[in-house]
């Protein structure tokens, strides 16, 4: 039997309301790691298969060293992806989306399009916001 801390729910209405109290905190830091913009971009790229760390980077404007090797050891840990170390001279490393991975994929080519799709209408929105003085609440 579970005790009473395990089945309390994190909120009383809407979406968190399914999750548990005790797994709120993870739950969150799963969320922010798959929801990372290098995370993202990351899994994005490998759909296609194993690609080396250069390559990555070649693929992925703007991401610095430290941040893409910060990102694929955190993906690597949490089991979105592989890395395949080659005992050669000079030695080669392979990333490649996991089962896991694989199955997040979708979700992202998904956020990326609209990000795509609607990039014009947030440009404008963040134009307008920022040349009109806030109006004032009541």
């Amino acid at each position: 039997m579970q005790d009473r801390a395990d089945m309390e729910m994190a909120a009383a209405i809407g979406p968190c309301a399914t999750i548990p109290a005790d797994q709120m905190a993870f739950i969150r830091q799963v969320l922010d790691r798959v929801g990372d913009k290098w995370s993202m971009l990351i899994i994005a790229v490998l759909q296609d298969g194993p690609l080396r760390y250069t390559d990555l980077q070649r693929q992925i404007p703007g991401i610095s060293q430290r941040m893409l090797t910060r990102t694929l050891r955190q993906l690597h840990e949490d089991g979105l992806i592989t890395r395949t170390a080659y005992a050669e001279v000079p030695p080669r490393v392979e990333y490649e989306l996991a089962p896991l991975g694989r199955g997040l994929h979708e979700i992202v080519m998904r956020l990326i399009g609209w990000a795509t799709d609607h990039h014009d209408e947030i440009r404008k929105s963040r134009t307008r916001t920022t040349e009109s003085p806030a109006t004032p609440t009541r």
